[in-house]
């Protein structure tokens, strides 16, 4: 079987294009999924389907990986996941309330008059009969109430479990903690809910020898990161060519700390090349999996544009 050669990307899926990689050949993957939060690329995907694919991902490195080496998984968890389980109870945010009658008011003036209907209550009390209708029956009656609630869903029990039946062992874990993204964070006005601001690093562990060396590192880059367990990095400021790029340092800490030069880096999700790009800087190798034609095309571009900066390795 001719297996695939380091320093390209391939177009397919992961679940299969694997299966092409010699066996116990990679160093260290590192890689971060769709995270099932509504992007272009994952309008087929339903939550299993999208469960299904990150198992049989996680199951090929069993075999693709050496002993010895990681898996090291860029994910979050899913803010606002819908579940048709959760009583449809929406909050009251009195903050936001345009008109200053309460709930209060509104049963008193009804125990007051109780002949009085919506309308005869409304011009009573000031108001329109549909603050009547909100008062007495929910914040917004005529949208959000009747909606699927959401909640917020783990991810990470499941990427362990995936992991640990096929003989692979969380390492550590560390914590990306980037931008605040507010745009992506609506609920915080109308909720308690905290803004969404970090990301999780799971590290897994293939079962064999491997090297400690501390001098991959400068003493100072050790006290500021890599013995550290969150880690500052700014966001990607522009998305334009591609929806989810996690920035250049977040890939080549990982690469750094956990494969040596001449090493082959994998990323089964490859986006926009920052993982290829991040390995070949640091002079490792790299195998690249995607199944948009038009990212590898992008990958590819970003790629050549730093290879006229500096050669590519090996």
């Amino acid at each position: 079987m001719k297996y695939l050669e380091s320093n390209k990307i391939y177009l397919g899926r992961s679940e299969s294009k694997m299966l092409e990689i010699k066996p116990g050949s990679i160093a260290l993957s590192f890689w971060s999924p769709p995270y099932f939060v509504g992007k272009n690329y994952e309008k087929d995907e339903t939550y299993d389907s999208w469960q299904m694919m990150l198992k049989k991902v996680i199951e090929n490195h069993a075999t693709v990986l050496k002993p010895g080496g990681f898996l090291v998984i860029n994910i979050a968890d899913i803010l606002c996941f819908k579940d048709e389980n959760i009583p449809k109870v929406q909050a009251l945010n009195i903050s936001q309330q345009r008109c200053a009658v309460t709930r209060e008011m509104v049963i008193e003036a009804k125990e007051q008059n109780p002949s009085f209907n919506r309308y005869q209550l409304a011009k009573l009390l000031g108001c329109s009969e549909q603050t009547i209708d909100r008062r007495l029956n929910g914040n917004n009656i005529r949208g959000g109430k009747y909606q699927t609630q959401t909640r917020v869903k783990l991810v990470g029990g499941n990427l362990e479990k995936y992991a640990y039946d096929v003989g692979l062992y969380l390492y550590d874990r560390r914590i990306w903690a980037k931008d605040p993204s507010w745009a992506n964070s609506r609920w915080t006005s109308n909720s308690y809910k905290a803004v969404s601001e970090f990301e999780d690093l799971y590290i897994f562990w293939k079962p064999g020898e491997y090297v400690v060396d501390k001098r991959k590192l400068s003493k100072a880059e050790w006290r500021e990161w890599g013995a550290r367990g969150i880690w500052y990095i700014k966001s990607v400021r522009k998305n334009d060519d591609h929806e989810a790029k996690f920035p250049f340092e977040l890939a080549e800490r990982i690469i750094k700390i956990f494969s040596a030069k001449g090493d082959i880096v994998l990323d089964p999700f490859m986006g926009s090349g920052t993982t290829a790009i991040a390995a070949i800087a640091n002079e490792r190798k790299y195998i690249g999996i995607e199944k948009e034609k038009k990212y590898i095309e992008l990958a590819q571009k970003q790629l050549n544009a730093y290879a006229k900066q500096i050669p590519l390795f090996g």
